[in-house]
């Protein structure tokens, strides 16, 4: 065996020197100048881009075949400027072919190359005479077929610029590799670049290359993943009049807001938009998208339809979409109607940069819908946003255990938001539905209401001010909590000057109940309020300030018994805890001993002695000021001067 080995091995070693001997005698032979030449016609005949070449020429053959060019510029046919520099371009080249005195490319390597794509406003580009080379070169029974099959890219930078929307962009720090489909017809690139600040990973092929490149069908995959965004294609592109794709498309980002901020899209709003996911089929055509089977995923909350996006000068949105169930507490949760844990309204500027700059048209239908505290069951709502102007429609929604429907509007000016609402509730619990519409937790029963308002202002306590408007409420079998209307007139009517009592305890059940109030500059006025119940009656006239939230009424409770007994009363102070007491004069006019005492309330000498004891009977007298007090003092004044 070892004989076997050692006859073997001479001629394999003879082999090797023979070959050895050549490749120094072709490093030794070689015509440099017809090595260059040939392969600036190779890399001329399949990029169609001229090589001009301004720094040295490197070229060798041991232990590596190649030849670099520094400082090199390509140009397409018919343009000035270089759509191409590189630094450095390696060609490497097959060593059998060099051999025989025959120069080929087996691959490229450019050295932090600066690429600029420049789009026409025709559509074309100034690499447009690089694609139709490349197309005519690579089909069957082309004169000059590819002679090399991978481009690679390290550290290159590239700069788009389109003349028709002034759009730029740049990518930096671009590692990529190129496989050029010498032998098959796909085409394949992978590899990572820098954008807006964020690494990308990203791969992209054409099952068919020259028919892409040709504007023909051909099959195509894409995917794109960073920190903000991933993004997959996997479907077909066509390319005859104006770009086509057809396939599925996925995208997925834990934050939809990051997202839009790194693509350079307007923010909505400031709640919400964090986890997204998407599933459709896609169809492109130009700059229109068509999604169908969509499967949409945002904050939880998830969804099935159809959608198109457009951009052409502006975005469109319009959507049809179906859920189970929506929770619109994210993007509400940050707009306060109330200034946190005080009674005043929020004076907080609103930020209505999202209305003006995409358009909008949505369908949304739920059978479940949360927004705060609100349960609402099946609900159809309409969304049009349309040059700063927002419309929604609310087409019919379960909520409160019964049904609403209206329309909501914000038109913008500047800094100024114009509201219109006008809704109709119909059979719902009136203390649910006005405990959280309008803050007021005193009425119980079922009902309607009907609401129609308009008011302007860049903040909450801007609208409530401005405010103007109608709102009705009939109610029936249900409650007025904080008095005993009942209780309190058969108490007075027996003892008319019984006033140490507690009046705000309790609660006055109605049969059927009517509010019907107008609003002016935030004043609501009330123009029919009455309360008829199994055992009393009340009637009541006033206003009721918007943007202080207080009341300032009077009214007439009366008993529906043989008596008639009426009683007036004043309802003062906050929405939330009102102050309700009844009329003094009238107590002291029907209580037989003390209605001669207001007659002496004329008499300016005893006003002041009748007026103190009257509150002492009533309970409604006021603490005495402390002697050393300015108040005191100016009494003791008055008195003497009396």
């Amino acid at each position: 065996m070892a004989q076997g080995m050692k006859r073997l091995g001479t001629p394999i070693a003879a082999l090797l020197g023979v070959a050895l001997i050549a490749l120094i005698a072709t490093s030794w032979l070689i015509n440099r100048d017809a090595l260059r030449k040939a392969v600036e016609a190779q890399i001329r005949d399949v990029t169609g881009l001229e090589l001009s070449v301004a720094g040295p020429i490197d070229i060798s053959v041991l232990p590596a075949s190649y030849i670099s060019f520094h400082d090199v510029g390509l140009k397409g046919g018919g343009t000035s400027d270089p759509a191409l520099r590189v630094d450095v371009l390696t060609a490497n080249l097959r060593l059998l072919p060099l051999l025989l005195q025959r120069f080929e490319i087996a691959d490229l390597t450019l050295l932090r190359p600066r690429i600029h794509v420049s789009l026409k406003p025709d559509g074309e580009s100034n690499w447009t005479p690089f694609i139709q080379t490349i197309a005519r070169t690579m089909k069957p029974g082309a004169e000059n077929q590819v002679s090399f099959s991978e481009i690679r890219i390290q550290d290159g930078v590239l700069n788009y610029e389109d003349a028709a929307t002034h759009a730029t962009e740049q990518f930096d720090d671009i590692d990529l590799s190129l496989a050029w489909p010498s032998i098959s017809r796909s085409f394949a690139a992978t590899g990572q670049f820098d954008w807006r600040g964020e690494r990308v990973d990203g791969s992209i092929s054409f099952a068919d290359f020259v028919a892409a490149l040709s504007g023909d069908r051909s099959g195509l995959k894409a995917r794109i993943a960073s920190a903000p965004l991933k993004l997959a294609f996997d479907g077909s592109v066509a390319n005859r009049t104006s770009p086509m794709m057809e396939g599925t498309l996925t995208i997925d980002s834990p934050s939809l807001r990051n997202a839009l901020r790194w693509t350079g899209q307007p923010q909505p709003g400031s709640g919400g938009f964090g986890r997204f996911a998407l599933k459709a089929r896609a169809n492109v055509v130009g700059a229109s998208i068509a999604l169908t089977n969509v499967n949409v995923e945002l904050d939880g909350n998830a969804a099935e339809g159809v959608m198109t996006y457009a951009n052409n000068g502006r975005q469109t949105l319009q959507a049809t979409l179906a859920a189970d169930a929506l929770d619109f507490t994210p993007y509400i949760s940050t707009f306060r109607l109330l200034a946190s844990g005080a009674r005043d309204w929020n004076r907080q500027l609103f930020d209505l940069n999202g209305l003006s700059t995409t358009d909008l048209d949505m369908r949304l239908s739920a059978a479940r819908l949360t927004v705060g505290p609100s349960k609402l069951g099946r609900t159809a709502i309409g969304a049009n946003l349309r040059n700063g102007t927002l419309a929604l429609s609310v087409g019919e929604a379960q909520v409160y255990g019964g049904i609403a429907k209206g329309s909501f509007g914000i038109a913008r000016a500047d800094t100024v938001a114009d509201i219109k609402a006008q809704f109709q509730f119909t059979d719902v619990d009136l203390q649910a539905c006005a405990s959280e519409l309008f803050g007021l937790n005193k009425l119980s029963g079922r009902g309607n209401i009907n609401v129609s308002l308009v008011a302007s202002g860049s903040s909450p306590f801007g609208l409530v001010q401005s405010l103007d408007g109608s709102a009705t409420v009939t109610g029936h079998d249900g409650a007025i909590s904080g008095f005993n209307a009942e209780q309190l007139l058969k108490r007075l009517e027996r003892r008319p000057l019984s006033g140490g009592g507690n009046f705000r305890n309790g609660s006055t059940p109605y049969d059927n109940l009517t509010i019907a109030v107008k609003f002016s500059d935030g004043v609501a006025t009330a123009e029919d309020i009455r309360v008829e119940g199994p055992a009393a009656k009340i009637t009541m006239t006033g206003t009721a300030s918007v943007p202080t939230r207080e009341y300032d009424m009077k009214g007439v409770a009366s008993l529906n018994s043989a008596s008639g007994f009426e009683l007036p009363f004043v309802v003062q102070g906050p929405w939330d805890d009102p102050l309700i007491f009844p009329d003094p004069e009238s107590l002291i006019s029907r209580s037989p001993a003390s209605a001669p005492l207001l007659d002496m309330l004329k008499d300016r000498k005893a006003g002041d002695a009748v007026r103190s004891a009257i509150e002492r009977i009533t309970g409604t007298a006021k603490r005495p000021a402390p002697a050393d007090s300015p108040t005191a003092e100016n009494a003791k004044e008055n008195a003497k001067s009396n």
